[in-house]
């Protein structure tokens, strides 16, 4: 492997190993800027993070701040290079997103001019002094102040078709609701670094020229995914709440007219065709412009201040794309791949005494004599659809990995029952309302990117009075990875560590990883129509007796509630 080799730019040089806080200049002196510079003993990329390329959005610059004092050099491979504040004199100036001398926007100038006004220089100096170094970049902003916004992140769409690819791939680490791929090349500087080949976005979180200290601290988070996603950072990644929605047919409404800006709408809310989202008034109150939405879509954001002038901005929003989650396909990999190892633990377990401590258990959920039509969601390799159909019950077992399909009617056969075994989606389950008297899942939950539109599916092919029993984890709080305290037979150690570290990857962007369970599942039933809630937390002592290689070491908890009548 290549050593890693001194970091230099202008007049400053970092040895491998070292960090650098202090003072960049540009443009031969001209323009001096706050930065921090970690040179990692370990090769890899240099990555550019700014903030303050419009001086009165804060939540960048405190977060660059923070990132900055929080980043051990230790874990860097590659460069990582972090300006605090581009528009140093604006920000002391308090002066906001327009320059001090010229009144122009630095991130509508790039690539700027050699000659041209104090903005257009500086635009020039970083697209030339910093940008030819940089491998990726990551631009950190909010709203001034008077934007309105619900966080988002934008990443470049003008440049090569990889170059888009990588910067799109960056952009689903951040923890927010949407995405948007951007329309220019220029102006912006993450658009003008793309079209260089640089794979780059840009964060918004915040607005109206204010910061939280929770709102720099989830955009440093952010950056520190992207970090270790790109690896450039040796650290495991953060739970987030989000996989960000792609939003396309983004639309800047502008004012027609100057005057009193009323939106209807707040950032983040669904909006229909044709329905006003705000009005601009004269000082009578008098109408002078109603804005309609032209298509469905979300608010990014909008004019949060009293004023609007015309052809100024008044509310953003665009389309949101119903697109492939490629986190399926992740997820469907993951489990193909280790459907071979299920199929012989499922087998040993059809032949343990853990088979009948599951029946029992299962057993005590349903009514006396009675033979029930059961949805085994999310079967696997068909554990519960065999126990279940054993006991006379009509089974249909479903999961989203067809391997896990063909081993489970491989095992249903062996075990001499017919249980129907199908491959399907357990967040948009293709039967009719109505059609099961029982609803059964066991560890499915924990792997579902939409799990609170997974319990409505369930509810809704319930019939009315039908049972749901999910058994369940916190799994988000453990690390499957860590095989310290398990017995030397048990099924990990066959699974292999890279392939536990994959599932560990996959739960960071999962937001079920990061709720509160089982009090977040009781909460989505109850909103989503169940009632009579029986919750079990003492079902892992009662079915892991022997610590073998079935044991779970993550406590299980069961829950059982009825459909409403």
């Amino acid at each position: 492997m290549e050593a890693q080799k001194n970091f230099k730019i202008g007049t400053l040089e970092v040895k491998p190993g070292e960090a650098y806080h202090g003072k960049l200049e540009l443009s031969k002196g001209a323009f001096e800027v706050p930065v921090s510079v970690f040179c990692g003993k370990r090769p890899g990329q240099t990555v550019l993070i700014t903030a303050g390329v419009q001086a009165g959005e804060y939540v960048g610059i405190q977060s660059a701040i923070d990132l900055a004092r929080h980043l051990q050099i230790e874990k860097v491979n590659g460069t990582i290079i972090i300006v605090k504040v581009i528009r140093r004199e604006e920000f002391e100036h308090r002066a906001g997103s327009l320059g001090v001398k010229d009144g122009k926007n630095l991130n509508r100038e790039f690539p700027g001019k050699a000659d041209g006004t104090e903005t257009e220089r500086l635009a020039y100096a970083v697209a030339t002094e910093l940008f030819p170094y940089v491998d990726r970049y990551i631009d950190l902003h909010s709203g001034n102040d008077y934007e309105r916004l619900t966080p988002f992140v934008y990443y470049a769409g003008c440049a090569k078709e990889e170059v888009v690819a990588m910067s799109r791939k960056m952009a689903e680490q951040v923890d927010v609701p949407y995405m948007v791929r951007s329309a220019v090349a220029t102006g912006g500087a993450y658009n003008y670094a793309a079209s260089m080949g640089i794979p780059s976005i840009l964060i918004e979180r915040g607005e109206m020229g204010a910061w939280t200290l929770e709102e720099a601290r989830s955009t440093r988070r952010d950056v520190k995914n992207i970090l270790c996603a790109i690896g450039s950072y040796e650290e495991k990644r953060d739970y987030r709440q989000y996989y960000p929605l792609e939003v396309v047919d983004v639309t800047y409404q502008a004012a027609e007219f100057t005057g009193c800006w009323y939106p209807f709408k707040n950032p983040g809310d669904m909006i229909i065709r044709g329905e006003v989202i705000g009005e601009i008034r004269d000082y009578e109150g008098n109408p002078l412009e109603v804005c309609r939405a032209e298509y469905d879509g979300v608010i990014l954001f909008e004019t949060g201040s009293l004023q609007v002038k015309a052809g100024g901005s008044a509310i953003t929003y665009g389309r949101i794309a119903r697109i492939f989650d490629d986190r399926k396909e992740r997820i469907t990999k993951y489990w193909a791949k280790r459907s071979e190892s299920f199929l012989e633990q499922r087998r040993a377990e059809l032949k343990s005494a853990l088979a009948e401590r599951w029946i029992k258990e299962i057993k005590k959920q349903l009514p006396d004599g009675k033979k029930l039509k059961i949805l085994d969601v999310g079967c696997g390799s068909g554990f519960f659809s065999i126990l279940l159909a054993k006991e006379g019950h009509q089974v249909v077992g479903t999961d989203l990995t067809p391997e896990m399909v063909v081993n489970a009617k491989k095992l249903a056969k062996e075990e001499q029952v017919e249980p129907t075994f199908l491959v399907m989606d357990a967040e948009k389950l293709e039967f009719e309302d109505a059609s099961f008297d029982m609803v059964i899942s066991r560890n499915l939950t924990w792997t579902l990117p939409h799990a609170e539109e997974a319990y409505q599916e369930w509810k809704r092919v319930l019939k009315p009075g039908g049972i749901l029993l999910n058994f369940d984890a916190n799994y988000g709080n453990d690390d499957c990875s860590d095989t310290s305290g398990l017995p030397k037979n048990h099924a990990h150690y066959t699974v292999g560590d890279e392939l536990l570290q994959e599932c560990e990857e996959i739960k960071k962007q999962l937001p079920i990883s990061s709720y509160a369970r089982p009090a977040w599942d009781l909460n989505v039933l109850g909103k989503a129509g169940f009632s009579k809630f029986g919750i079990d937390l003492e079902i892992s002592s009662r079915i892991y007796i022997e610590k073998d290689e079935f044991y779970n070491p993550t406590p299980l908890f069961m829950l059982c509630s009825r459909k409403k009548i």
